[in-house]
């Protein structure tokens, strides 16, 4: 049965409620009972549209993934190279996140609890989850860097991972504006662009390969594609739109001499 009007609003209304108060005074003093005396409804009625606070954090974990979806827009409308793509929609989250930081600490401490809800790993988490990682698809998809395609279909859930851990990183950082993690931001942004640009040489496959199948083997959620273990074509137009200039070149030149195994090429140089 769909809710009334009258329940849909009471719904609204707590969580709103719920959402201030956990941005306001954090986790710890954010409990059912005071959401429940703040929204001007009895306990029970609040338990009655979230089974939990949990349920709460995650209605806040979506209006924050939703927040840094609407910081990140600009920055992946604009196009670009992965890097740029990626240090925008990286920033984005420190921008979005902001307002959360001095009670980051204790949603850390919850959501790192084997087994907790508030894991960004655990089922209830999809959506939120699926919403960051989709941010991701959009930087690799729209990138004017050529991606080889073996990576092409995981790279969205390492920079998904690599984010949670700018997150974590972010929630100890205690400098102006969050200048550290804004450094990183700019380091890590352009080494992932460097390091995809090397994924293209042929003597990189191997290596390229192991990290992808390591990823799939660790992941904690079903999320990320899984293509054969065997090698993968990277054959002419193949790696997607565009070119990120000069490197693209050095992968080329590589040529028919980086086919051959390394101890021929070595025998032979």
């Amino acid at each position: 049965m769909s809710a009334t009007p009258k329940s849909a609003r009471t719904r609204a209304h707590v969580r709103d409620v719920a959402v201030r108060m956990l941005r306001d005074v954090g986790y710890d003093r954010t409990t059912m009972r005071a959401v429940a005396a703040e929204a001007g409804v009895s306990t029970g009625n609040a338990y009655y549209h979230f089974a939990s606070k949990d349920a709460l954090v995650q209605e806040l974990y979506l209006e924050v993934q939703q927040e840094h979806a609407e910081r990140a827009a600009p920055v992946l409308a604009a196009g670009g190279s992965l890097a740029d793509r990626l240090r925008g929609v990286w920033g984005a989250s420190i921008d979005a996140f902001a307002p959360f930081h001095a009670f980051a600490g204790e949603f850390l401490s919850v959501a790192i609890r084997p087994g907790s809800d508030a894991s960004p790993f655990s089922a209830p988490s999809t959506a939120s989850r699926e919403l960051s990682r989709a941010l991701f698809e959009e930087v690799v998809a729209g990138a004017s860097t050529r991606v080889p395609p073996r990576l092409r279909a995981q790279l969205p859930e390492l920079l998904w991972l690599a984010q949670l851990g700018l997150t974590l990183y972010w929630v100890h950082d205690t400098s102006p504006g969050f200048a550290r993690t804004r450094r990183l931001v700019d380091g890590g942004a352009a080494l992932v662009g460097s390091l995809v640009r090397l994924a293209r040489l042929p003597v990189a496959r191997g290596v390229v390969d192991d990290v992808l199948r390591l990823v799939r083997d660790a992941s904690p959620v079903g999320g990320a594609s899984s293509p054969s273990d065997g090698p993968a074509s990277d054959g002419p137009g193949s790696d997607g739109p565009g070119s990120d200039g000069p490197a693209s070149d050095g992968a080329a030149s590589e040529g028919a001499a980086s086919d051959r195994p390394l101890g021929e090429r070595g025998a032979r140089a």
